[in-house]
């Protein structure tokens, strides 16, 4: 299999000293793809920035003036735009720059150029709101380029999986009302941003396409298992999609330091099986893997290997944990059970 990457070197130059949310998360994916020689079998692609049009898809036209204008106002200091979020100099640019490797990542899957695609980008984009940065994140990514396939390519159908450990409420909120988007999302919960909530289903001709999954602290592999098998391949072959994007978040790995989670990479590692085969027998293998979270760097480093890995579609894999004496939760029959009312599955 052919699989593109999309990166860039200015995805380290968006920066807050002493935040998780670090350019050394990118710095950890690029040695690992480099010194095993993943990233040379690979189709490598320099993405170029979000034009406007496509920002405005998602975003409101005075939260985009807000950015500029604080770019601008500030060129040389670090502004906080909530508590966790921030411009620093030149992270316009970058933001930019990470929506418009997603954008270029679906061009190049639904134009033929590679049978699927990799972005490892910052910042992350899931917490982006129509109006508002938030939780690390300044522009809506991944939904974006869901906005994208329909609009540019003529997508009717397009399914968005979200497997940060946090609830992607910007993704949601962005695409609530739009009935072309199905979105999953496997999150933790409580937790920030503490929305997400099962009944929260979706408005207007986007109702019934928005699938909450939220999960209490401790599911591990054998839960995440479960839901795919009872919960997002029925919903899958509902929406029937033409496309599949994965905002795919390394937090829910039991070593992360933000959240409280089980799951190991060989979990990771299925998901993703699980996933391209989906992706396989519902929209010829066109899938988009997008980096959100995860900020344990070996965690980082070998998932993204290994799901570089399947991408090409080879067998190797890497994991330096010790999962032996991990201790999960085991009762997610009831979450199952209690999604299942809710989408009538």
């Amino acid at each position: 299999m052919s699989s593109a990457l999309l990166t860039h070197p200015r995805f380290v130059g968006h920066e807050l000293p002493g935040h998780p949310e670090s350019p050394e998360r990118m710095r950890a994916i690029w040695h690992s793809l480099k010194q095993t020689g993943i990233s040379d079998r690979m189709i490598q692609v320099t993405p170029t920035p979000a034009s406007d049009e496509a920002i405005l898809r998602a975003h409101s036209p005075e939260f985009l003036a807000l950015l500029q204008r604080v770019s601008r106002e500030y060129p040389q200091q670090i502004v906080m735009l909530d508590q966790d979020t921030w411009l620093a100099p030149g992270s316009l640019q970058v933001a930019r720059l990470a929506a418009g490797a997603c954008l270029h990542a679906v061009d190049i899957v639904l134009t033929g150029e590679a049978d699927n695609a990799l972005v490892v980008a910052r910042p992350p984009g899931h917490h982006a709101c129509p109006g508002a940065a938030m939780g690390f994140c300044l522009f809506g990514n991944v939904a974006m380029a869901a906005q994208h396939a329909c609009a540019v390519h003529g997508l009717e159908s397009v399914m968005i999986v979200d497997l940060d450990v946090h609830h992607g409420n910007g993704s949601q909120d962005i695409l609530y009302s739009d009935g072309r988007v199905g979105f999953l999302s496997i999150h933790q919960s409580p937790l920030y941003p503490g929305t997400g909530a099962a009944l929260e289903t979706g408005a207007g001709p986007g109702s019934g396409y928005t699938a909450n999954i939220p999960l209490r602290a401790g599911h591990g592999d054998a839960s995440y298992r479960a839901l795919f098998e009872s919960l997002l391949w029925p919903l899958a072959r509902r929406w029937q999609p033409q496309l599949v994007l994965v905002s795919l978040g390394f937090d829910a790995h039991h070593a992360d330091p933000l959240a409280n989670m089980r799951l190991t990479l060989a979990g990771y590692d299925w998901m993703v099986r699980e996933l391209l085969a989906l992706a396989q027998d519902h929209c010829d293998s066109r899938v988009v893997f997008v980096l959100e979270g995860g900020y344990q760097l070996e965690v980082l480093a070998h998932g993204v290997q290994n799901l570089a890995h399947r991408l090409l579609g080879e067998e190797g894999f890497s994991d330096p944990f010790d999962n032996g004496n991990l201790r999960t939760r085991s009762d997610s029959q009831d979450v199952i059970e209690r999604i299942r009312r809710v989408h009538a599955i």
